[in-house]
């Protein structure tokens, strides 16, 4: 499974599933080994069809890092933490997520939009 990661170290993911909220963005940066690319990125499209299909779900992105980064950026927009939350606690997303590499390194944070 992934290391999960504290993007910001004075507020957990846990911490964040704790507000209710109403629109949300998952910004995830993954650190991931360059031979582990191709690995990482078909599990990432087999958990993202699982996410699509869950209530609340809005729309994913994945990016990658320019110029031979090891860096990749899942951006995924929620109804809400409540919606995200419910998603990542069913089994069938904990399995296809401990099929990740533990040499990947996750980092997730929870947004909400301020200004436009």
């Amino acid at each position: 499974m992934a290391q999960l990661q504290s993007l910001d170290p004075h507020t957990s993911m846990f911490a964040q599933f704790k507000e209710k909220t109403g629109q949300i963005v998952l910004v995830n940066t993954f650190v991931v080994p360059k031979e582990r690319t191709d690995a990482f990125l078909a599990l990432f499209r087999k958990q993202a069809e699982f996410m699509k299909a869950q209530p609340g779900f809005v729309s994913l992105r994945m990016h990658q890092g320019t110029a031979g980064s090891q860096l990749l950026l899942n951006v995924a927009v929620w109804e809400s933490t409540e919606a995200l939350a419910a998603a990542l606690s069913n089994p069938e997303f904990q399995r296809v997520a401990a099929e990740f590499p533990d040499d990947v390194v996750s980092y997730p944070h929870i947004f909400e939009e301020i200004a436009a």
